[in-house]
């Protein structure tokens, strides 16, 4: 008689998965989750270039600016728009939630990476994390943004959306972070005390985008702008923005 301990087969339902509360946000938002989110610096890669990050100070200062008053502040309006939309199942609220996010990305290294970040997101979210609902509503979008592609699977996951634009501000500045490790003479532990002081501002902007709308969508980071046109001819690069 064998001994081999007898397996089996366990489905996981899309009820099962909300359940779950927020446990699919730590999956599709770690450096893990195949979206190549390793391969973007959002500009930093030019502001270094430029002396403008050289020390821990400049970083944090960079960091809270153009999450602030620039993309950081913007992604979490549109992901609540499109969480919004989802939920509701208005197509066209997703659509036009869509269109200004691509629309905003102001330079094409910036528009490649929200967009492809995006399509590879809901991708990997349709093949590993299925929903009836997603499928329907995501079935023919092709070029879509990041935010918006979160807060549609956050929202037919059923996932609370003030965690999900906590997360996801969060896991913008780890991103950042962690290419500013690459970039910087700053260390790991250094990267680490950035990002430490910044999650309780940006725990209280995502708080504060819940009640936004795509009206009060806006920014004024005009050297981060610059710099991201700046570095697509820029002599050596690791990054592709």
């Amino acid at each position: 008689m064998s001994t081999r301990a007898a397996t089996s087969t366990i489905t996981v339902t899309p009820t099962a998965m909300a359940e779950a509360g927020f446990l699919p946000l730590l999956c599709w938002l770690s450096p893990s989750f195949p979206v190549g989110a390793y391969a973007y610096s959002h500009g930093l890669e030019w502001a270094v270039e430029a002396g403008d990050l050289r020390d821990e100070a400049s970083l944090e200062s960079w960091l809270s600016d153009i999450l602030h008053d620039g993309f950081g502040r913007n992604d979490a309006i549109l992901l609540c728009a499109a969480y919004r939309a989802a939920a509701s199942g208005s197509r066209a609220g997703l659509d036009a939630a869509n269109e200004l996010a691509l629309a905003m990305a102001g330079s094409a290294e910036f528009r490649l990476e929200t967009a492809q970040q995006g399509r590879s997101f809901l991708d990997a979210v349709g093949a590993a994390w299925p929903h009836e609902r997603l499928g329907a509503l995501a079935g023919d979008l092709d070029e879509v943004a990041l935010p918006v592609a979160l807060g549609l699977a956050s929202a037919c996951h059923g996932i609370d959306l003030a965690a999900t634009a906590k997360a996801y501000l969060v896991a913008l500045a780890q991103n950042l972070v962690s290419a500013a490790i690459r970039l910087a003479p700053i260390g790991q532990t250094s990267g680490q005390r950035v990002l430490a002081r910044l999650v309780p501002a940006l725990s209280a902007l995502a708080d504060e985008t819940l009640t936004l709308g795509l009206d009060d969508v806006g920014s004024a980071t005009f050297r981060a702008d610059l710099g991201s046109f700046r570095h697509e001819t820029q002599y050596t690069r690791l990054f592709r923005s």
